[in-house]
This record gives structure tokens, sequence and C-alpha cells, in this order.
């Protein structure tokens, strides 16, 4: 079975985080064997450090994301620090720089600075940091520039920058993360862009639940209806909640599995990953297991700092193989 890295994502969402044990299980089933789920405010933090104390394969990230910022309070640094300290297998994230139409709300100058001072704790901790960066590569590189390198790692998450930024990016230590949106930027440009990268910085990604990636009539989709709730008997046939593109399953086990209309908004889930990885693949003209091992190993290596969960994996597997040969000799 191939196996997979989602490299961003939100399963503390509250459109989803009831059946996250459920998405986490279903995924584990598909070959995602971990998840980097980024807290985005003060509010959730704790939630994210919850799931992944409960579930090993949750990389946990704690970050300031810059939609926010207006809603830290005075303390929410140190708070951030408590965190990251707490948990040394946390990463950085999702922070970052947006000049969007919900950036254009928040002063840039205030997201500059906030951005800043936890670039700053990712470096003096040692940990890599995922970052949000819409329509400002600019301000983004300019402050990589003055800030990095950046050894440990910066992933640009669901990057839709161009070609012609990239060598400047990976070389203050940005990795480049894919998600589904990228199958809304034009074929040609995005082929552009991903062979501009080298592989060992590419990742992949589903930044659930949002971000859900087109699929061909053939190949359908993993989705998660946007109103659920989490009963016994929802939890006892889990793997009935999650319905497939144009299913037309009358299970009980989902409320709206039978309905004649498509509900409003339809939710991403880890699974989802696999459609991501067909896209790139194709596009850089890679199988698809070339590239799920290529990411994979990108992915356990940038989360594979001292103090994290993946680098005692690795260690508890070397020291078993060491055993096993010095048994076998």
């Amino acid at each position: 079975m191939i196996k997979l890295f989602d490299s961003h994502c939100h399963l503390q969402d509250p459109r989803i985080f009831k059946v996250a044990p459920i998405l986490i299980r279903n995924s584990l089933d598909t070959g995602v064997i971990h998840f980097a789920v980024n807290g985005v405010s003060e509010k959730d933090w704790h939630l994210v450090k919850e799931m992944s104390d409960a579930y090993p394969s949750v990389v946990p990230n704690f970050g300031l994301h810059p939609w926010y910022v207006s809603d830290r309070t005075d303390n929410w640094l140190n708070t951030l620090k408590k965190f990251l300290e707490a948990t040394p297998s946390a990463a950085v994230g999702e922070i970052g720089l947006d000049k969007g139409s919900i950036g254009r709300k928040i002063d840039f100058t205030t997201q500059v600075e906030i951005f800043r001072e936890q670039l700053q704790l990712a470096k003096e901790l040692k940990r890599p940091a995922s970052v949000h960066c819409v329509r400002a590569f600019g301000d983004l590189l300019e402050i990589m520039k003055s800030m990095g390198p950046f050894p440990a790692g910066l992933v640009l998450h669901s990057y839709m920058g161009s070609a012609e930024m990239v060598p400047e990016l990976s070389k203050a230590g940005a990795y480049f993360s894919f998600s589904g949106f990228l199958m809304s930027m034009k074929e040609s440009k995005a082929k552009k862009m991903l062979k501009s990268i080298s592989p060992e910085r590419i990742l992949l990604e589903t930044d659930a639940p949002d971000a859900l990636p087109k699929a061909s009539e053939s190949d359908s989709l993993f989705l998660i209806d946007r109103e659920v709730s989490v009963t016994e008997e929802l939890l006892d046939c889990g793997e009935n909640l999650l319905t497939k593109k144009e299913s037309t399953s009358d299970n009980t086990c989902h409320d709206e599995s039978s309905a004649s209309e498509p509900p409003e908004e339809n939710l991403n889930h880890p699974a989802n990953i696999h459609h991501v990885l067909a896209y790139v693949a194709n596009l850089l003209e890679m199988t698809k297991e070339e590239l799920a091992g290529v990411t994979y190993q990108n992915a356990v290596r940038l989360f594979s700092y001292e103090g994290s969960k993946l680098l005692k994996e690795g260690n508890l597997v070397s020291h078993c193989l060491r055993d096993l040969l010095t048994c076998l000799a």
C-alpha cells in the first residue's frame, strides 16, 4: 500500500472535530500514515494538543493564523511558547501573511509583526513552521531573507506562487506543499511551477476540511456533509459516514446520503490526498508510487526533529532492527 503524509490539515476544525476519530481511522486504512494538524488561534491549540496526545499519527502544530491576529490576547506569545515547550513533537503553524479579501480587513503591519515573532520562536526552538501566504509572496521572501535561513524548514502550504520565486524561497529553507487548490491553477502554469522545485522539497497535503480536490466522474471523492453529529450509531458504522461523490446509497448511518439534492457544501477529508497525489504525479510525469515515496520521506525528514514523535519512532525502528540483526549474527 502507498504510504502518504498529510503535511497540512485542520482536524480540530469545529466543522469536523466531532468526527475526527472516524476520519483518522478511515485515512489510515487508505495509507495516510501521518497528519500535521495545524492550530490557528489560542482557542484551538488545546484541541490540537489533545488530539496529538490521543493519536500517535497526529503531528501537532501551534500557531496564530493571520486571519485571527485581531483576536489574540496580550499573553498570546507566552501561551504559544508554553504549548510548544510542553509538546516537543510540535511544529509552529499555521502562521503567515494574507492580503486577500479577509487579509485586507486585518492591518498588514500587524500581520507582519505577529508573523516575525512566530518565525523567531520557530528558529529559537529549532522547529519547522507551516506558512500561509496569499498575495504576499514578495513580502514573505523579504522577511525570509532578512530572518533566514531556516534550517528546520518552512512549509509553504497550498503553494500557489510562481515558478520564478521558487529558487530564492528554496534557498531560505522553504518546502512546497500542494493541496486540491492547485487544481484551480492553469495547468501549464502549475506544471512549470512544479518542475521548478527540487523533488526533495515537495510535500502533499489536504488542508482538510477545505481545499476539496476535483475528481473525474470515474474517480469519486471522500466527502463529509457540512451538518453532521456523532452518535453511537454513527460511531458503530463510521465507514458509512463517508460518502462517495455521486453516491446514491440510502444507508441510514448518514442522514443526507439518500437526499435528492446534494449538500450546499462538501467538506474535504484527509483520504482525498490520494487525488492530490495523482494530479501532481501526472504533472511531474512520475508514477504515483514514486511521488508518494519521495513526499513521504520529505515530510518524515522535515518533522523528525529532536523531541518529535517521528524521530522517536525512527529510533525505535532502528533499535529493533539492530537487535534483530544482533540475534541473527
